[in-house]
């Protein structure tokens, strides 16, 4: 596989000051695919400064047409390495060569740098606000109200999602005039260091403007959210770690962007009439292994339904086949590694020690030896207090729970830390709507209905984040808010 190894500081693509490496891991066969340069805190400081030095001494900030250039070469030469990209990403993420065809490739690629790029020009960089005598003093003031760029943002993605995620950092943080610098996971490092190949070969974007440092060590990240250079970080990925950036941000009292974790329902509202296809369709939260912050693992019917619901969706589940995620029919690979199936299938270990039902799944698959796998898991009769109800678990397993009546179902749906996502079905759509608003959510699909765009907002209420990525509020989020006056003519 033609990977791209070394890391991009100011413009070049470099090793690791010390020369060390570490492996890049098949999640499928547990083959070291490769190896990539492994950063030290001196390689983040250096892309730090390097960042630092673009935002206050080129014109990138305030060059609107540079960046909107930029961004479109960098998308143009991506899309003419695509399919390498396709590969890649099967390869080092574990995620089914299908869903490359959406979220993990193709839908991002579309959109996520190109709808940037366009807003460069319309966005509302300035708003006149009226003439004001401010103070009483009889001087008149003609007022407005400018939007800037925040300046260095730090960004630390994950390996779930991780070409979709970069894309959808670079795309608002380069058009709205700031620079950056990119942690990618050591899971998955070969797109973020192809990403960064590509702009230090095939594009104009100046040296500085973004830089990415891949590392194994976690602790080179913080840096990000430690040093006075740093303006803002942007986190995706679990809400501990969160917590750890906003703690660590504190000092100097950096504005922090997280989209994190979720325990999100899939609610089926309606007692008369055939469930079977809302139903169905919470099975597959096992794509990709479950392993999406966005996923429903919590499916809530009526309990006058609850034995057939639950039949409804073992028979789903049980069909979704698992394994090869070269196999374009597959719809789950692997966990992205040993210490992640390990985890899934602790907390398929508490889900039973709590008195949880085991309706299918449970275990490793006989029929993969090799490879991170977990089979596609149902849980019933489960207490929304149960922890595999509450945290999560980032796997394939599905938690049934039953309700009585809409009130109960907005009660257990909200009794979460969380608050990301989620779906709701029901025959009157006035009647699911009127739920979805009951939902303290970021995000909800209605009877089928898909929210996610370049132009759409995503993040989560309480413990699922802090701001939103794409759309207008994404790009809003990594400018500052300057109010200026002069005297009125």
């Amino acid at each position: 596989m033609n990977h791209e190894s070394r890391m991009l500081i100011d413009g070049k693509l470099v090793d690791s000051e010390t020369g060390a490496r570490f492996d890049n891991i098949n999640p499928a066969t547990e083959a070291v695919l490769g190896s990539t340069a492994d950063g030290t805190r001196a390689d983040m400081e250096r892309a730090i400064a390097a960042a630092r030095h673009a935002f206050d001494h080129t014109d990138w900030s305030r060059n609107g047409a540079l960046r909107a250039d930029g961004l479109r070469q960098l998308q143009a030469a991506l899309e003419a390495e695509q399919e390498d990209i396709r590969s890649e990403l099967v390869a080092e993420v574990g995620c089914p060569v299908l869903s490359t065809f959406g979220p993990q490739l193709d839908v991002p690629l579309k959109e996520a740098l190109s709808w940037p790029a366009d807003m460069i020009g319309e966005f509302a960089w300035k708003r006149a606000l009226p003439d004001k005598d401010a103070f009483g003093m009889g001087v008149l003031a003609a007022r407005e109200v400018w939007k800037e760029p925040v300046g260095v943002v730090g960004v630390v993605t994950p390996w779930n999602f991780p070409f979709e995620i970069i894309l959808n950092k670079i795309g608002p943080i380069l058009a709205m005039g700031n620079t950056m610098v990119l942690k990618p996971a050591p899971d998955t490092p070969w797109n973020a260091t192809r990403i960064g190949r590509i702009i230090a070969e095939q594009t104009d974007i100046p040296p500085g403007v973004i830089n990415i440092v891949a590392s194994s060590d976690h602790l080179v990240g913080e840096v990000l959210s430690t040093s006075p250079l740093v303006d803002m970080v942007a986190f995706t990925g679990s809400t501990a770690t969160g917590r750890r950036i906003m703690k660590a941000a504190a000092d100097t009292v950096k504005p922090t962007f997280l989209e994190l974790g979720g325990k999100s329902v899939y609610l089926v509202l309606d007692e008369d009439g055939d469930i079977a296809a809302s139903v169905g369709g919470s099975a597959f939260i096992s794509m990709h292994a479950g392993q999406g912050c966005a996923m429903p693992t919590r499916l809530l019917v009526p309990n006058s339904r609850y034995d057939e619901a639950v039949e409804i969706v073992k028979v789903a589940m049980e069909k979704n086949k698992y394994g090869d995620p070269t196999d374009p029919s597959v719809l789950q690979g692997p966990q992205v590694s040993k210490r992640q199936q390990e985890r899934v299938l602790g907390y398929i270990a508490k889900g039973k020690a709590e008195g949880a039902r085991l309706v299918t799944g449970g275990g490793i698959p006989r029929d993969q030896p090799r490879g991170f796998f977990v089979e596609p898991t149902i849980f019933a009769d489960v207490d929304n207090r149960m922890t595999i109800a509450q945290e999560e678990i980032f796997g394939p397993v599905l938690s049934v729970i039953g309700f009585d009546g809409d009130d109960d179902a907005v009660r257990i749906a909200n009794d979460s830390i969380y608050g990301l996502s989620g779906v709701v079905f029901a025959h009157d759509l006035e009647r699911a709507k009127s739920v979805a608003s009951r939902i303290r959510t970021g995000t909800l699909g209605i009877n089928g209905g898909l929210w996610y765009g370049a132009d759409a907002p995503f993040g989560g209420y309480k413990q699922s984040g802090i701001g939103r990525q794409c759309g207008i509020e994404g790009l809003e989020i990594f400018t500052q808010t300057k109010t200026v006056g002069w005297p009125a003519q």
